[in-house]
């Protein structure tokens, strides 16, 4: 505010700065987009990006694994985004957003079995292959209040063919509402200790007691729960218009401010493919692909003769400079069981590798810099043992995948599986954007740059304009270059920012427009160490 003298003196005028700090956009918040725990999730979440921080907060908000021969059998359409999560944060994640989806070909309410006017609703899928089952076990007389009234109830639910399953018991569950006062809530109540529908307890299901209570049966039931799972086959689950119909402009998640990563745990459909990588383009964001889980390294292993080169090599692939490819797929011990086979399948557990991935490249920005490949001895996988055997990789073979864009993960005697590949799906058509962090490096410049200049709108288009312009963006490139982000030895060789008289011309100012040139010297990865040995001729010197 301009100062009024009126007496002899000093007077202190604050003047305004014209620096604008610019702040780094994230590199590595991730949104994951699949079907969710049809029971479980929160109805309020279908289709809406949800913000989680940690597993527990999946848990909380979409109820965790899936236990159900439906998802199993069809991992290799669609996956399972709790496994996918899960991996994320364990390998290094640690901010994402689910997107959940709902299939009409998923049950919406869980089997339900009755003991007299008792009822238990399932809140787990329940099918020929994981059953769940009610015991009633009356507690043994002399007892008061009598025995139709006080029992234990197990709950148990796991595999079929047994082991690996949950057991809950409650001991003492009364099915008076009250205490013997008639006025005091009685805690033992079983819609108290199990949980309702509208409060749940129990992470295997709820139960209502009637009005008024139901009486226990006076001697041991056990009942088990129908399938809760519609007639339809579980291939029939997947439907490519449930993932597009979030991949569009004005929804929920396009709405979003910012993300920088997207996984869509083992769909290959061309049309979820092609959708979600124009989506992810729009948004500056870059796509984790996994490949089809029944593709091999080179077709030789039994039951597998498809190749991972000729879904590379198929026009149906959809191509995009913000979109990986990685093979194959990985093995991991049960989420449920610990063990290493699939808790239904009865089959190695398998995962597909984008989740595993993707906290990787999370892993790899905080360590290094997203301009750092997310690959390399570095890069080990974490809770998994090794890659499935129709993906293990010899040198030669993965000279053939790597010019197709194919980023193999490998397992290495004393290190580990690590992701060694770091190209994109143009690898083949556009040299500029080869390198996975060449171009994440421009995505998060463009992120920055997109969320740092709106302060440029509709200030005075002229020369002080540009300066303030140039001054914030290249404090911010220099902050990089320290950081070693960039090729070259000092900052001009390093990058390039460019806003004047030549870049905004007279005809851009009378339409409004002020032109910022920003360039930089991406660090490209070594792929290639070549090492040259030769022997040293002449006589021995000798001192």
């Amino acid at each position: 505010m301009p100062v009024t003298p009126t007496y002899p003196g000093i007077y202190i005028q604050e003047a305004p700065s014209s620096s604008h700090t610019i702040t780094p956009a994230p590199t590595s918040v991730a949104v994951f987009i699949g079907y969710t725990h049809p029971l479980k999730t929160n109805p309020a979440n279908f289709g809406v990006p949800v913000e989680i921080f940690g597993f527990l907060d999946y848990q909380r908000q979409f109820g965790g694994f899936v236990r159900s021969a439906a998802f199993a059998n069809a991992a290799g359409a669609f996956g399972d985004v709790a496994v996918a999560v899960n991996q994320f944060f364990l390998n290094g994640g640690s901010d994402a957003f689910v997107v959940a989806l709902s299939s009409s070909n998923l049950p919406q309410t869980g089997a339900t079995v009755s003991f007299g006017g008792l009822s238990f609703v399932a809140r787990e899928i329940t099918d020929e292959t994981y059953q769940m089952t009610v015991t009633i076990r009356p507690i043994a007389a002399p007892v008061s209040p009598p025995s139709d009234e006080l029992a234990d109830v197990i709950i148990t639910y796991g595999p079929a063919s047994g082991g690996g399953g949950i057991t809950e018991t409650y001991r003492r569950v009364s099915m008076n509402p009250v205490q013997d006062d008639g006025v005091t809530a009685n805690p033992n109540f079983i819609e108290t200790m199990i949980g309702t529908a509208d409060s749940p307890v129990s992470s295997l299901l709820t139960v209502s007691a009637g009005s008024p209570p139901a009486l226990f049966p006076t001697s041991v039931q056990s009942q088990t729960f129908p399938s809760s799972l519609p007639a339809a086959s579980a291939a029939t689950i997947f439907e490519a218009s449930d993932f597009t119909a979030v991949l569009q402009a004005d929804t929920l998640l396009d709405k979003l401010p910012v993300f920088n990563l997207m996984v869509i745990p083992g769909v290959t459909d061309g049309l979820v493919l092609s959708t979600a990588l124009a989506f992810c383009e729009r948004k500056l964001a870059f796509f984790i692909m996994d490949p089809p889980i029944a593709d091999s390294a080179d077709g030789t292993a039994p039951g597998f003769p498809h190749r991972i080169q000729d879904t590379a090599n198929d026009p149906a692939l959809p191509r995009s400079k913000n979109g990986a490819l990685y093979f194959p797929y990985l093995r991991s011990p049960d989420p449920i069981t610990g063990a290493a086979t699939n808790a239904v399948t009865g089959a190695v557990n398998e995962i597909p590798p984008a989740g595993t991935v993707a906290g990787i490249y999370a892993a790899t920005d905080i360590a290094r810099g997203v301009w750092k490949a997310p690959a390399g001895f570095q890069a080990t996988t974490k809770n998994t043992t090794g890659v499935v055997a129709r993906g293990q990789m010899t040198d030669p073979r993965q000279g053939v995948l790597n010019p197709l864009g194919i980023n193999c993960l490998r397992d290495f005697p004393n290190i580990g599986t690590a992701v060694f590949g770091a190209r994109t799906l143009v690898t083949a058509t556009d040299e500029q954007w080869r390198y996975v962090p060449v171009r994440r490096m421009a995505l998060f410049l463009e992120q920055t740059l997109y969320a740092n200049l709106k302060w440029v709108v509709f200030e005075p288009n002229a020369e002080p304009l540009w300066t303030a312009i140039t001054m914030s963006i290249n404090a911010f490139m220099l902050g990089l270059f320290k950081q070693n982000a960039f090729q070259g030895t000092k900052p001009s060789e390093a990058f390039q920012v460019l806003c004047n008289s030549q870049t905004t011309t007279q005809a851009d100012i009378d339409n409004g427009i002020v032109n910022i040139v920003v360039a930089f010297a991406p660090l490209k990865p070594a792929e290639f160490v070549i090492i040259t040995i030769a022997q040293m001729a002449g006589q021995t010197q000798t001192t």
